[in-house]
């Protein structure tokens, strides 16, 4: 299979860079055909601007969603956008890593989504109706792949539980789970979060990997986390909001869920 790893740290000899290149040497070694998109290394540009474009639209000023979609209609992105959006669109997998850096991704690797992530491409795609608000929430261009986030963090792990002063892990992550990967449409994994990253000695350095590694092996098997689609009928459109009797009563991140067995989401096979 092919797998993309979109690599964000600035240090090679950090923690983070003998973790992806343990994943690059581990996935290789199973038969997976690997690219990485190693951000810091490449002096990715993050600002999202005018530049984005060889061909402005005539005499606009700039709008960052219509003069994206007209660079990517009409060929005109810039060429580190295109090879990043053909790196998207040959994986049949997608990993993000990055340290957890207040509270979200590393600047760079955000940057890296917004110009990416162009209009027509990733998002603004499919119909747009009082009936269907697009192609997104479980369909759009990046549908049928998988994704999966590697996370580091120097808090301890009982620090994102749930009644943990930094906010449950899985909410901090909800933006990048369920907006920047499963908006376009992946099947969306439970990250790989090492915790407490200042006290790691050898010992538990080979712990991580040996469960990094199990974690990779499981990456076209293991089980989605099962984000209620947009179309196949919990939400009302165009309000877009749940319909009443799914999870009544209930708010926050977690009713984007589903529980078991409420029957919102139809069969899909890959």
């Amino acid at each position: 299979m092919n797998i993309l790893l979109v690599y964000a740290h600035p240090e090679p000899r950090s923690l983070n860079g003998s973790l992806k290149d343990f994943t690059v040497k581990h996935l290789e070694s199973a038969g997976h055909s690997v690219q990485a998109s190693d951000l810091y290394a490449m002096n990715w540009k993050a600002q999202l601007d005018a530049d984005d474009s060889i061909a402005r639209r005539s005499g606009e000023r700039f709008d960052p969603s219509l003069d994206s979609k007209h660079a990517y209609e009409n060929g005109l992105q810039s060429l580190d956008i295109v090879h990043e959006q053909e790196k998207l669109l040959w994986a049949d997998a997608v990993i993000l890593q990055f340290p957890l850096w207040w509270f979200s991704m590393p600047a760079i690797l955000k940057g890296w989504v917004e110009r990416v992530y162009a209009y027509g491409f990733a998002y603004g795609v499919g119909e747009h109706s009082d009936t269907r608000w697009g192609d997104r929430y479980g369909e759009g261009t990046l549908a049928g792949k998988r994704a999966m986030l590697i996370v580091t963090t120097g808090g301890w792990e009982p620090h994102y539980s749930p009644r943990g002063i930094n906010g449950p892990i899985d909410e901090l992550l909800f933006p990048i789970h369920h907006g920047i990967f499963y908006y376009p449409g992946f099947d969306v994994l439970p990250p790989f979060v090492v915790y407490r990253t200042g006290k790691t000695d050898d010992a538990r350095y080979a712990s991580i990997c040996d469960q990094l590694g199990q974690r990779l092996d499981e990456l076209f098997t293991a089980t989605p986390i099962p984000f209620r689609p947009q179309n196949a009928g919990a939400y009302e459109i165009p309000a877009l909001t749940l319909r009443p009797e799914i999870a009544p009563g209930q708010t926050g991140f977690g009713v984007h869920v589903e529980s078991r067995g409420d029957g919102t989401r139809p069969a899909r096979s890959r």
